[in-house]
């Protein structure tokens, strides 16, 4: 009985050894991730000035990054600063949406600009198989939409949830006239053939 309890009592102390370091890096990615939700400057700064650091591209539970809360909240500052720091400009979320993504919902063609200088993917694609050139087309952003084609987005892309492209949404929306001229103008993109054997 006493060896019995003299083991529970090792693999116990063992757990505590072991559990700190586990539990430290979670904290930390808790702790930044509430630091740039509260806008703390001064503790973000400290986390991303560490030599080394991979935290800036932390996700939390439900797969959202630092650079996914400031592109929802339309925050340049951060968001130049995220990115300056190792941010991954086409970052998913835990519903496959990417920064660009998230600026076309939040209607702010300068984050768009901003993500797409940087090499942000015009075409990726979310869990529903939606680009953001769909989701612009979806909320009747001109802008967006002229911007988008502009830098590559594919208009013929199909989704997922309806079987639907962005060309094809706008076609059925009477709406927004203009946006369904654009599209329809909209030239196919043409798809860079991938190398590889021949078989």
């Amino acid at each position: 009985m006493l060896i019995r309890s003299s083991g529970l009592v090792f693999a116990a102390a063992l757990l505590c050894v072991a559990l700190p370091a586990g539990a430290q890096r979670f904290s930390d990615s808790y702790t930044f991730l509430k630091a740039v939700r509260e806008q703390d400057g001064n503790k973000v700064t400290e986390y991303l000035n560490e030599p080394g650091q991979t935290i800036v591209n932390a996700k939390d539970e439900k797969g959202e990054a630092a650079i996914h809360i400031v592109t929802k909240r339309r925050d340049m500052t951060y968001l130049r600063f995220i990115l300056a720091r190792g941010g991954n400009v086409n970052l998913q979320d835990g519903a496959g949406n990417s920064p660009m993504m998230l600026a076309v919902e939040a209607a702010w063609p300068e984050g768009v600009r901003t993500l797409i200088a940087l090499k942000g993917d015009v075409n990726l694609v979310n869990n529903g198989g939606e680009t953001p050139l769909i989701r612009a087309v979806q909320r009747r952003d001109s802008e967006l939409v002229e911007l988008l084609l502009k830098n590559g987005a594919d208009p013929d892309i199909v989704d997922r949830m309806a079987g639907m492209s962005a060309r094809d949404y706008a076609a059925r929306d009477t709406r927004a006239p203009a946006i369904a001229k654009a599209l329809k103008d909209a030239p196919k993109v043409t798809k860079r053939a991938v190398s590889g054997p021949s078989l």
